[in-house]
């Protein structure tokens, strides 16, 4: 049986791979995971602030030191920062560990927005150079849009969507809890014969 070269080859690559991640995964360093979000909050003034927050996580065997997370996708002819900083720094992110920014925005000019994914950087003890790992970025933001007013059942219904199952089970033992703990009509008509 002839071997085909390029199921070799790869094989080769797939096993090089493997050890490659491996080591990486035993190495003694800090792994760096950020997330990013952003949700927009329309006041009654007509006004629409952008909240973001981004938690950053130290998913590696070491502690990160130096952190400082840079947030600079958000144009100051577009955007005010009405509460918080767009940038923060921290002394340390311990293994395991997580930090949380978050900060609020005031639009304006309306259109949809595309944010970059935020920076951040760090220092690893072994190594002299910054180490820079980015956020997820956020999903396009439609900054100002016109939006048909909300319903008043609205609420309800994303209520009875989250909760309505919840709701269901907690009033089904409830009502069993009831039927078990109160006396039975035809039990308490039997007992009463008996005691005449």
């Amino acid at each position: 049986m002839a071997k085909n070269p390029i199921s070799s080859a790869l094989i080769s690559a797939v096993v090089a791979l493997l050890l490659f991640t491996s080591a990486l995964a035993s190495s003694d360093s800090p792994f760096i995971v950020s997330h990013k979000k952003a949700s927009l909050n329309r006041l009654k003034s007509g006004a629409e602030r952008v909240s973001v927050s981004i938690d950053i996580y130290n998913q590696g065997s070491s502690t990160a030191y130096d952190v400082s997370l840079s947030d600079e996708s958000w144009p100051q002819d577009i955007f005010d920062v009405v509460s918080g900083n767009t940038s923060k720094s921290w002394e340390r992110l311990d293994a395991g560990g997580i930090i949380s920014h978050s900060f609020e925005l005031e639009a304006k000019e309306r259109g949809i927005f595309n944010g970059a994914p935020a920076l951040i950087t760090f220092r690893i003890p072994t190594k002299a150079a910054l180490q820079e790992s980015f956020s997820t970025p956020i999903l396009p933001l439609d900054v100002l849009a016109d939006r048909p007013p909300e319903n008043k059942f609205d609420s309800v219904k994303r209520l009875l969507a989250k909760y309505g199952s919840l709701i269901s089970v907690v009033s089904i033992v409830v009502l069993f809890v009831y039927l078990v703990a109160s006396p039975s009509k035809s039990g308490a008509a039997k007992g009463g014969k008996k005691k005449r």
